[in-house]
């Protein structure tokens, strides 16, 4: 039987060490993403509907996809890995790239875990439910410098955390 450990080293061999996958349409920090990446020399999907303008890194690749409204999403879905790290603000999304050994982290900062997910499921839903009975649109808050800051950290953080369990399978 394997181990995660055991699973970790055999994708280590098998390709990069984690992959940056941002659900783009709407997201606010595709720019920091790409310098972060870059800095750890990872590579970056920006996954849309259209409308994003290629990077010229080549680290950075475009997916425009065009298929409906979960398109983007269902490429991400069936793309990203263990150990991967999913930038979005959709909790279905995020909570799919859970179940699949990988890291979320919404735009504000927000990290997404397995203890977490199912509350942030449930008040979508009852923002939904809410939406309906009132016909009231849920507004949020408008994307701030502090929430960037926080975005920062948090990809910082979870980059970092990915390398440390590499550098101890390694030793």
């Amino acid at each position: 039987m394997r181990t995660g450990d055991d699973r970790f080293s055999m994708r280590l061999l098998g390709r990069a060490l984690l992959t940056i996958f941002v659900d783009a349409d709407a997201c606010p920090v595709k720019e920091e993403v790409q310098r972060v990446a870059d800095r750890h020399q990872l590579t970056v999907y920006i996954v849309s509907n259209g409308g994003i303008r290629p990077s010229r890194n080549p680290r950075v690749h475009s997916v425009n996809v065009t298929e409906g409204a979960d398109a983007a999403d269902n490429w991400i879905a069936d793309r990203i890995e263990e150990f991967d790290i999913a930038i979005t603000a959709d909790v279905p999304l995020a909570s799919r790239c859970l179940k699949k050994g990988a890291s979320a982290i919404g735009p504000s900062g927000r990290v997404f875990t397995a203890e977490n997910i199912g509350m942030a499921l449930g008040m979508r839903e009852l923002s939904r439910h809410l939406r309906e009975a009132t016909g009231k649109q849920t507004l949020h808050a408008g994307f701030t410098k502090q929430d960037r800051s926080r975005f920062l950290e948090a990809l910082e953080n979870e980059i970092q955390a990915i390398k440390r369990g590499a550098a101890s399978i390694r030793r």
